[in-house]
């Protein structure tokens, strides 16, 4: 057998960032999960406490499975919130929720900081240009820059909510600041979490309530990077007091095109959909005016995007509704972001290869550039990843229970796994065990994108030679 020698490309001698940890530059996965592992250990342990609940103690598994839910940004919840949880319970609640959304944005920026220093210079500049988002900045920069844009964008939907809650619903001042700072937060780092036990089904025709909860989480499911970057982009040309350079989609990195474009594409279909399938259903759109009706498709078309709220009974729409809301989860929305999924990004990828294959292209471009066949494989791998992680726990919940259909099973899994939330109205009805899986599946929804995606970036290899190539017949 003959080896063809593979060349050795020019890799320019770097060090790692001086401003990083010595700890995060050699176990990046290790210490993002031990983090994570301590913020659930500790709410658990707070949620545990007798303060805490209104009534009986939490157990654990109830304890264990809020606080990952929080933690992980997910939003299923095993208990009422507003009545089984003290307003401490609460407290610590949404503390789990800020620090779990600040956590992923922050790690997964600082991750992709890492990811960009640790290459070759020739590499680092290709993916500084392509992505434009935190590859050759700081740490200081970037961990400012999420904390500035999480506590305004927060704080600004906490104030309409609340001036809302208080003079629409005549909600005394304090329990609606309090109301209008919970969902704010939940919204924007895409919790889902609640304090009315009917989530948002009292205000479906109310866009004053909806809408700015559909702008949080919009905004907070797009990624750091892609809202660094716009902030650049607007940026440039004020400070010289020209034209923005916002409006030059010629200056957009391929990564924030791409995840604008996807998002507002899974907005349209969904909202569409949801109106097709939902519109003369009685438990849900039925009764609802035809502007009520627009409004409510829009809400649940961007819950999937991943925040576990609902301003209808879900447990009341059609399988069809359940099935479809399963893929959108699934795909998720931005990378470096507080959304679940494999993302946006990843399904785009794919969905270019598969249709370069059919036409025969040599290459698959998107916006006029190659994408490299690293690319392709990443991408593969996470989505293939993925769909055997939903898969194994549906089969094993499904086999060994039947008071669940597959249909409710499954949209636990993928809402799980995806960090999304949504349910069908069984997850305080599940098994001790299978709540302990959804638990698995939201830690590993959480964190494994993100760690899964710079492991694979990392182990990038090179080799000295190259083996023959093989036909195999595919198909």
């Amino acid at each position: 057998m003959r080896l063809t020698p593979w060349p050795r490309p020019h890799r320019a001698h770097t060090t790692a960032a001086p401003t990083s940890p010595a700890s995060l530059r050699r176990r990046p996965a290790q210490v993002v999960t031990l983090a994570f592992l301590a913020t659930i250990g500790a709410g658990t342990a707070l949620l545990s406490l007798p303060i805490s609940a209104t009534g009986r103690n939490a157990g654990f598994v109830e304890a264990l499975f809020t606080a990952t839910s929080a933690t992980c940004v997910t939003g299923l919840a095993v208990v009422d919130t507003e009545h089984f949880w003290t307003p401490f319970g609460q407290v610590v609640i949404l503390l789990l929720i800020q620090v779990g959304g600040f956590g992923v944005m922050t790690l997964a920026s600082l991750l992709g900081l890492l990811l960009t220093r640790r290459l070759g210079l020739s590499t680092r500049l290709v993916a500084t240009e392509t992505t434009r988002s935190v590859g050759m900045g700081d740490v200081r920069r970037v961990l400012l820059g999420v904390l500035r844009f999480t506590v305004v964008s927060e704080l600004a939907v906490a104030a309409v909510l609340t001036v809302r809650f208080a003079t629409g619903y005549d909600e005394p001042l304090g329990h609606a600041a309090w109301s209008g700072l919970f969902h704010a937060v939940s919204a924007f780092n895409n919790a889902g979490f609640s304090v009315y036990s009917q989530n948002l089904v009292p205000f479906v025709a109310d866009p004053w309530v909806c809408l700015p909860i559909c702008a949080a989480i919009i905004v907070g499911g797009l990624g750091f990077p892609v809202l660094l970057e716009l902030w650049r982009l607007h940026r440039t040309r004020r400070a010289a007091d020209g034209p923005s350079d916002l409006r030059r989609l010629s200056r957009w990195s391929v990564h924030t095109r791409l995840t604008l474009l996807m998002t507002a594409v899974l907005l349209v279909v969904g909202t569409g959909f949801f109106l097709a399938a939902e519109w003369r259903n009685p438990g849900t759109f039925g009764p609802l005016d035809p502007p009520a009706k627009v409004l409510a498709a829009f809400t649940q078309a961007v819950m999937p995007r991943t925040a576990g709220f609902n301003s209808v009974d879900l447990s009341q729409a059609n399988n069809g509704t359940w099935f479809f809301t399963d893929m959108l989860m699934f795909v998720g929305a931005g990378s470096g972001g507080t959304a679940g999924g494999i993302k946006v990004t990843t399904f785009a990828v794919l969905a270019v290869a598969i249709w370069s294959e059919l036409r025969g292209d040599p290459d698959a471009t998107l916006f006029d550039r190659r994408l490299t066949p690293g690319t392709q494989r990443q991408a593969l791998t996470v989505a293939l990843i993925g769909v055997a992680a939903v898969v194994v726990p549906t089969l094993a919940i499904t086999l060994s229970t039947s008071a669940f259909t597959l249909d409710q099973v499954l949209y636990e899994v993928v809402s799980a796994f995806s960090t999304t939330g949504l349910s069908t109205g069984i997850t305080g009805d599940m098994q001790a065990w299978h709540q302990l899986v959804l638990v698995a599946l939201m830690f590993l929804g959480r964190l494994g994108p993100i760690t899964l995606g710079t492991g694979l970036a990392m182990r990038d290899r090179q080799r000295l030679y190259r083996r023959p190539g093989a036909a195999v017949l595919i198909g």
